[in-house]
């Protein structure tokens, strides 16, 4: 009974994170064509440091249901958006410090993903009415 109340959530982070992945690949391929490579490189890393925070957020987010652990349940959500704020500020650093990027296509897709993160949600749950 727990986990039907938690099904539901879990398929949209699901397909919110299939969207995003797709759109990162989609986005990094039109710059390789458009720009150059290193334009596809710095896409896919810009917009995959997004969807690995948000996947381990998603993660987290659904460890407990139910009203019995109400409390576990807003712990593992803010611990979620906690360590996904972690992981992103982590990736970034490693990035500046440790790869070459073009910081225009980095910041672009990352902001791409972020804007679907922001509506996509919204898209999903009127497309089930």
């Amino acid at each position: 009974m727990v986990s039907a109340l938690v099904k539901p959530g879990r398929q949209l982070a699901k397909r919110l994170l299939l969207l995003q992945s797709g759109v990162v690949l989609t986005t990094a391929i039109m710059a390789v064509f458009a720009v150059s490579v290193d334009w596809g490189i710095s896409a896919l890393i810009g917009g995959s440091i997004f969807v690995v925070a948000n996947a381990a957020f998603a993660g987290c987010a659904f460890l407990f249901s139910g009203a019995s652990k109400a409390r576990l349940v807003m712990a593992s959500f803010f611990g979620g958006e906690a360590l996904k704020i972690l992981i992103t500020v982590i990736l970034f650093s490693v990035v500046f410090l440790y790869m070459e990027v073009e910081l225009v296509p980095l910041k672009l897709a990352y902001l791409l993903v972020l804007g679907i993160n922001i509506f996509g949600p919204v898209l999903f749950i009127n497309n089930n009415k």
